[in-house]
């Protein structure tokens, strides 16, 4: 195999995509499946940990404000050039999300807040419709 054809192998073999059903237990399969993956293909410790918590609350969002009964969530992990990003995409496009201060005496509201702590970059992409995709890079330590 000359030189080319073994990057695109490894591009390849460094994405991962599954539907899962938009309640609790889709979530934390989410979370489960993204630490089995991160541990598969070796991404570093510090790395997973943050990673699992944005996969944990974008997961979580996707359950709780994206949910329409019968349709899945998306959970895509990327792993190129430096950056493990992670992509969630549920179907209620209608419902972008945005920080906002949370309450002292709520027990949620915090979710994005630790997105935007934990990760290097993130956004949210709509369509295609009624899809929207809330996305987080990371940035990977140099070998």
């Amino acid at each position: 195999m000359n030189q080319q054809n073994t990057t695109q192998v490894l591009s390849l073999a460094r994405h991962f995509t599954v539907l899962l059903s938009p309640t609790p237990r889709g979530a934390r399969l989410a979370r489960l499946l993204a630490v089995e993956w991160m541990r598969d293909h070796e991404v570093p410790y510090g790395v997973t940990e943050a990673a699992t918590q944005v996969v944990a609350e974008l997961a979580a969002n996707a359950a709780t404000h994206g949910r329409i009964a019968g349709r899945s969530f998306r959970l895509g992990l990327l792993g190129h050039e430096g950056v493990l990003r992670i992509e969630v995409t549920d179907t209620r496009s209608e419902r972008l999300p945005r920080i906002q201060p949370p309450s002292p005496e709520s027990d949620s509201g915090r979710g994005l807040l630790l997105v935007e702590a934990l990760a290097d970059r993130w956004g949210v992409e709509p369509g295609p419709v009624p899809r929207k995709t809330v996305w987080a890079e990371l940035d990977l330590p140099n070998p």
